[in-house]
């Protein structure tokens, strides 16, 4: 996995806890499947985006411009773009 593996661990622990366990911490981890093909459905994501803004005090580009937010590493990457 490149990037940050802390930053990794705790976006798939946030994908873990907002699909109330549905989907596990690891498979989000070494799948590299989108997030819907995990198993997380469109209230999930936007429960996820809503984890993520708080948590690290963000906010996400949802306008579809650039990266979607479809895996892992896309969410990783627009929190290490943010300013």
């Amino acid at each position: 996995m490149s990037g940050d593996d802390g930053l990794h661990r705790r976006l798939a622990e946030l994908v873990h806890e907002v699909t109330d366990g549905a989907v596990g911490t690891e498979d989000v981890l070494v799948s590299g499947a989108s997030l819907v093909a995990l198993g997380v459905d469109s209230l999930g994501l936007l429960r996820l985006i809503d984890a993520i803004e708080a948590e690290y005090d963000v906010e996400l580009d949802l306008s579809g411009s650039g990266r979607g937010l479809n895996t892992l590493e896309d969410l990783a990457a627009q929190l290490t773009a943010q300013p």
